[in-house]
């Protein structure tokens, strides 16, 4: 694959960044895509290793060797059958997908993988851009139809492939517009939402009917669609989010991260933020802003309240620091722990580790500060380290600490689907269904919160089981 000796001669450049003072004043992505001559070069690297483990790293398995060879040999439109064979979405992932692909490389070993996501997201934007990617519209319609719950990843790729099976898909989602978390939960500098809206376009011209502010369970009762759909996938998410469990908790400065960056991505679209937040508006601009949690989700918050204004931004970690660069021979081919600086990490923030929250100060209605501890691992187990309380001034902290799993209230209730130990819906990953009659479920919902590739690659899966339940038979891919 590629150029035999590509991996020798030239090392690993991946894209750039537009400075944090340009990007910091506007909400718009700020990766600098190479030039084509550029990545086709490094797509040159991928060096034929016999054993691609990028396939392993990638859950949707992405048949990437095939697609960089076609790149460096500039057959880009063969590069994008390839792509979508395996990924309904490639702009998503290669935008937002933390790239496991990479990591399980075998020029990871030395550190120098191939820039697999940048290829990635530069052979489906040239698609679109060329005109490539066009509806697939079924040649027969089954008669049978299917309502999908949810219009997140997951969702919007059981639906698309259920809708080139043939069948009638109607997907509920209870927001004002289809994308899930990825429309709400992810920055636009992250990942513009018109790279959304042309996906619902395309999925409505291949049959797809999306009916959005109609929550199941709510708007919609479940029994309806029991009567009306002879199939349903459950693809709503993992939106419960894990609570601080402390003194002061309950004040008003201290909001929910999803709240948050919701209320950022409608003002950005031009809606009306505050219309179905009881709590009101929510800004950090000028405020001492700490967010809890250390992952994707505080990182975000970061960019954001970097965005809006904030004076300060301190991001708190329970679990110690991780190591700055992983053990290769320990961890390789796996997803490795170690410190990761995300790009609004750079753009400004005071990062701590092995910190324990411990009270919000304030006078019941406005914050002040947060009072708390560090604390020591050893087998698995945290101790607090006597005399090293501390206390953080704060007007905003925002809970970024995840979810526990699917809200209960509403669908689920109703539906009377059973449930794992840890809340969510019990379905394997073999048929995906449920423990009620023609009921299934996948991404978030099923296997707890995770990641944009998972989402995709279990809707994917749930909809070729969706299709054998119906016909018997199927021919979608696994």
């Amino acid at each position: 694959m590629g150029k035999e000796t590509g991996f020798l001669e030239l090392d690993r450049k991946d894209r750039d960044y537009l400075d944090p003072a340009e990007r910091l004043g506007n909400y718009r992505e700020f990766v600098i895509q190479p030039p084509d001559d550029a990545l086709q070069a490094q797509a040159s690297r991928c060096m034929n290793c016999g054993i691609p483990y990028c396939h392993n790293g990638c859950p949707v398995n992405n048949i990437i060797p095939d697609w960089n060879h076609l790149v460096y040999e500039g057959d880009w439109k063969n590069a994008l059958t390839v792509l979508h064979s395996t990924n309904n979405f490639p702009e998503f992932t290669g935008r937002i997908c933390p790239a496991p692909c990479e990591a399980a490389c075998t020029l990871n070993i030395v550190d120098q993988p191939v820039t697999i996501k940048s290829i990635e997201c530069a052979i489906v934007d040239r698609g679109w851009k060329e005109g490539w990617i066009e509806p697939q519209v079924p040649e027969k319609k089954t008669g049978k139809s299917v309502a999908v719950v949810g219009s997140g990843p997951a969702g919007l790729a059981c639906a698309q492939q259920l809708a080139r099976a043939g069948h009638a898909v109607t997907v509920f989602e209870k927001s004002d517009r289809i994308g899930g978390l990825l429309r709400y939960g992810i920055p636009d500098f992250k990942m513009e939402k018109h790279l959304i809206n042309r996906r619902g376009v395309q999925m409505e011209a291949e049959g797809v009917t999306f009916k959005t502010s109609k929550e199941v369970g709510v708007d919609v009762s479940f029994k309806s669609l029991e009567e009306n759909f002879d199939a349903i996938v459950m693809a709503g998410g993992s939106e419960d989010a894990r609570a601080l469990a402390i003194p002061g908790a309950e004040m008003p400065g201290v909001r929910l991260a999803m709240e948050f960056l919701t209320q950022q991505n409608k003002r950005n679209a031009g809606d009306d933020e505050v219309r179905a937040a009881p709590r009101g508006s929510l800004l950090a601009t000028g405020k001492k802003v700490v967010v809890i949690g250390g992952g994707d989700t505080g990182s975000d918050c970061v960019g954001t309240s970097n965005r809006q204004g904030a004076e300060s931004v301190v991001q708190l970690e329970i679990m110690p620091k991780p190591p700055e660069k992983e053990d290769k021979a320990l961890t390789w081919p796996d997803w490795p722990l170690k410190l990761r600086t995300s790009s609004s990490h750079q753009e400004g923030v005071e990062r701590d580790w092995a910190v324990l929250t411990k009270r919000v100060v304030g006078d019941g209605e406005t914050i002040t500060g947060l009072e708390c501890v560090r604390v020591e691992w050893a087998d698995g187990k945290m101790q607090e380290i006597e005399g090293s309380e501390f206390t953080i001034e704060a007007d905003l902290i925002l809970l970024a600490m995840g979810f526990v799993g699917p809200k209960k209230a509403g669908m689920l209730d109703q539906s009377g689907v059973e449930l794992t130990d840890r809340g969510n819906v019990a379905a394997d990953t073999e048929d995906y269904a449920t423990s009620v009659d023609k009921v299934f479920a996948c991404g978030d919902m099923r296997r707890g919160q995770s990641l944009v590739v998972w989402a995709i690659r279990e809707g994917r899966q749930a909809a070729r089981a969706v299709d054998e339940f119906l016909m018997g038979a199927t021919q979608l891919p696994r």
